[in-house]
């Protein structure tokens, strides 16, 4: 007998998977069963490892790997202790190479099969499923993953959940990692975003997994009512000019009721029947905007269609238009809305009325699709094929009954019909008629009808004749309808992902329509002061003027599209009137974002004159006068100074000269920035080393450091990673006026310093403008500075390719975050250009 496996399910690392784990084992343990554990990881938090007290755990296996030893659940062992359950954490965990499985799940599949209960652990990130979605979340490509059918094969599946707020608390009281890693947990995986989000995955993945559950339990009990476990609001549509007013309606039925909405359209068994697929499409980028579900059912009976799958949802609300049918209509067919109303049973049923009821029914226009060919084809089979049967039946006039005769002119009208369609049909029909009648029926050689079934004969053949070719001409029209649909859908399709994603979308879709459509060249006109200018074109010999195209489509009075190759049929104006606007749409995008670039470097030209001004009218002047005062105080020969006056004087012109020398290195550093003329040389670099480097010349009485040796170095210039540590120091010690920490950590594949204050912090929501030049601090601090050390350390970080951000202080104060590339184990490696180190000034950065 297979064993029963449980699963702690959890949004993220902490929530308490393994805590809930062991407690349902103590739980088993105390009603007498005999629970063991398997593997549990700890990391080293106190309240789990309480919790493994009073358990057997059973030993781990342990060998040797490349010089390593490696411990992991001894699954042999397990099976020869043989206990009613056996504690296994972390379900997704990879086994050390040489294991007897390479993933845990299997290890604990084996546990299964051999009649062992299992508890085990598992976050949303590992499952295999959502893994690109919580890495385009978080930032972070999870290595361990577990199929999502191990997880959906579990027989109880127990979602262990806590707000991100709560989680965040209990990782900064240490609860999850420790001290060193908070930090960088709380700003990277851990921040509240990234948490509320994998939250969600968590819920509606488990509140999947229990809609699967009831469905699974529905079929196998046979149950057809509803159960209104969870509103459902199916709405049915024809795909008519009323669909649009009926999934309107029913949204909003299915947000008052907190309901999910699904559209469903009903085809009929034989795709004779239906709307023309622009409008079902219509319908169903309707549903897409209003967050709805589309669906599309097969079935002859459209109110059984209906109701099985309303009931296969359990739907527990359907919302069909009112009839367009008249009274006299439904006195003979109650129709879809009735005949849905008599059978839904628990379904509530909402009849919305339309602007289309009083129309009557919706009647598309017949069409001749077929081709010339195929109606030359029909009028010769038409003929040919009454004359063949006419002679084969004289020829075997005593051996072949009169009925066969019959049959054989009604199989050469059916040919007629399918081949050529209505007209050919109804001539193989008259002229069968006639030849039955002249050469087969008595009197011979004579177009008397003598008996009224001589009557019904022709009469039939007629019919036959009509209804095949009806139906010929249907199909026909349809499956030409069909894959018109297909090809315009496609470069439509084509053509609006051009102009979302291509780096140049006006000239590439210029391209595509002339590949489409095989063309020599197309071109973009545009009548500016009563002249017409090219603003794009591909091909050869592009036209100037819409008079000299083959083909021309007028988007606006003054905007054409201008075709040049060969004429173009009438049947593809509507997807070249759709590529010119969307050429529009490009052309307007293409200059939005010149007008747009053009604007703010207007708008940050400006700011930075007024912000230059401002700092060379205070903090230039400011320094200027301390050292004119001290001078001017040295060389009056009326003042009487001692010598510690005339060394304090000389100290405060130097200090004052220091500050000036190092705001004219951040002006100059900005400048250089702002022209693009920072090259960094690039070689592999300690953290350790810079830190120590940029601390000469500051107060570094207060920075406590935490930079481990063994970290990995990353690639950066040495003299602008010193520039950017020193600055972010700096202010760290000027704005905050507390002790400051420097660690440092890795991440992925980068290597992050975090420079931590308990300070004021940054005022709420202004974390993007703290590196802009001349902030400070919100432009509320009156501390001196000319607010460029965070600019000129953002423009260096950014130049050797790293990130700079910042981010609040667990428990009040500012976090400067940056992070560098780890140096790939290559390293050393050639600069990348020539050096262009700053020289550091002596007392450290301002700004």
């Amino acid at each position: 007998m297979r064993g029963e496996l449980r699963i702690h399910l959890g949004a993220a690392p902490g929530v308490g998977k393994t805590f809930a784990a062991l407690g349902e084992a103590h739980r088993r343990r105390g009603r007498g069963t005999d629970v063991v554990v398997g593997v549990v990881e700890t990391h080293g938090r106190a309240k789990t490892e309480e919790l493994l007290t009073g358990l057997e755990i059973v030993p781990r296996k342990r060998f040797h790997h490349r010089g390593v030893t490696v411990a992991e659940m001894d699954v042999d062992a397990i099976i020869a202790r043989a206990p009613e359950v056996v504690v296994v954490d972390e379900l997704a965990h990879t086994n050390a190479p040489g294991s007897r499985n390479a993933k845990r799940w299997q290890d604990v599949d084996e546990l299964l099969a051999a009649g062992i209960d299992v508890l085990s652990t598992v976050n949303i990130q590992h499952l295999e499923s959502l893994n690109d979605v919580v890495r385009r979340i978080t930032g972070a490509r999870q290595q361990e993953t577990v199929p999502d059918e191990v997880v959906r094969r579990a027989d109880q599946i127990e979602l262990v959940d806590l707000t991100p707020q709560a989680l965040r608390r209990r990782l900064a009281h240490g609860n999850v990692y420790p001290a060193h890693r908070i930090d960088a947990a709380l700003g990277n995986y851990f921040r509240e975003g990234n948490l509320t989000a994998l939250r969600e995955l968590a819920l509606l993945w488990v509140a999947d997994q229990v809609d699967v559950a009831l469905r699974r339990y529905r079929a196998e009990q046979d149950i057809t009512e509803t159960w209104e476990a969870r509103e459902r609001v199916v709405a049915a549509i024809t795909g008519g000019g009323e669909s649009e007013t009926l999934i309107r309606r029913a949204r909003r039925i299915a947000q008052r009721a907190g309901a999910d909405l699904m559209v469903v359209h009903v085809l009929r068994g034989d795709g004779l029947a239906g709307a023309p697929p622009e409008q079902v499409a219509t319908c169903r980028r309707i549903a897409d905007d209003l967050g709805a579900s589309f669906h599309t059912v097969v079935g002859d009976d459209v109110p059984a269609a209906l109701l099985e799958f309303a009931r296969g949802v359990n739907a527990t609300q359907l919302v069909l238009g009112t009839s367009r049918r008249s009274r006299l209509a439904r006195a003979v067919d109650e129709g879809i809305g009735a005949a849905v109303v008599r059978r839904s049973g628990a379904i509530d049923v909402h009849m919305v009325t339309h602007a289309e009821a009083r129309r009557g029914p919706r009647r598309h226009g017949e069409a001749d699709a077929l081709s010339g060919r195929r109606r030359a084809a029909g009028w010769a089979v038409a003929v040919g094929l009454p004359a063949l049967v006419t002679a084969l039946g004289l020829l075997w006039q005593r051996d072949v009954e009169y009925s066969a005769d019959v049959v054989a002119f009604l199989l050469a009208t059916v040919a007629a019909a399918v081949v050529g369609g209505l007209g050919p049909a109804l001539l193989a029909a008259f002229l069968g008629a006639g030849l039955l009648n002249f050469f087969f029926t008595p009197p011979f050689h004579s177009l008397a009808v003598a008996t009224p079934e001589n009557l019904i004969t022709l009469g039939a053949m007629v019919v036959v004749a009509v209804l095949v070719a009806l139906v010929v001409d249907r199909a026909a029209r349809l499956g030409e309808q069909a894959a018109r649909a297909r090809t315009e859908a496609s470069l439509l399709a084509s053509y609006a992902r051009t102009v979302l994603t291509a780096p140049r979308p006006l000239d590439r879709l210029l391209e595509k329509v002339k590949e489409n459509f095989g063309l020599e060249s197309v071109a973009l006109l545009e009548r500016q002061d009563g002249r017409w200018e090219r603003i794009a074109c591909t091909g050869e010999q592009p036209c100037d003027r819409p008079e000299e195209a083959d083909a021309a489509v007028a988007v606006t009075a003054d905007v054409h599209l201008a075709l040049r190759g060969r004429p173009l049929p009438a049947a593809d104006q509507r997807v070249l009137e759709a590529a010119a606007g969307q050429a529009l749409l490009a052309l307007r995008q293409q200059r939005m974002a010149a007008d747009t670039a053009a604007a703010e470097r207007r708008a940050e030209a400006t700011e930075l004159r007024t912000a230059l001004l401002s700092a060379v009218g205070h903090d230039l002047r400011t320094p200027l006068t301390s050292i004119k005062a001290a001078v001017g105080s040295l060389r009056d020969p009326d003042l009487p100074l001692s010598a510690e006056d005339t060394a304090e004087l000389l100290a405060a012109a130097e200090e004052s000269a220091d500050r000036l020398t190092a705001l004219v290195d951040n002006l100059l550093d900005s400048s250089r920035l702002a022209t693009g003329t920072v090259v960094p040389a690039l070689r592999p670099i300690t953290y350790d080393e810079v830190v120590a480097r940029a601390l000469r010349g500051l107060d570094h009485q207060t920075v406590t450091t935490d930079v481990p040796e063994d970290l990995p170095p990353v690639l950066a210039d040495l003299g602008f990673l010193e520039r950017v540590v020193a600055n972010v120091i700096d202010n760290a010690l000027r704005h905050a006026h507390s002790p400051v920490t420097v660690r440092a950590d890795t991440h992925a594949d980068r290597v992050e310093l975090r420079v931590v204050d308990h300070g004021p912090g940054l005022p709420k929501k202004s974390a993007d403008t703290a590196f802009a030049p001349f902030q400070r601090l919100g432009d509320r601090s009156a501390t001196p500075g000319t607010g460029l050390g965070l600019s000129v350390a953002k423009g260096f970080t950014e130049a050797m390719g790293g990130e700079i951000h910042a981010e609040d202080t667990p428990g009040g104060g500012l976090t400067i975050v940056i992070s560098l590339p780890a140096a790939p184990p290559s390293a050393p490696f050639p600069t990348t250009g020539p050096t262009a180190q700053p020289d550091p000034p002596a007392t450290g950065p301002t700004g």
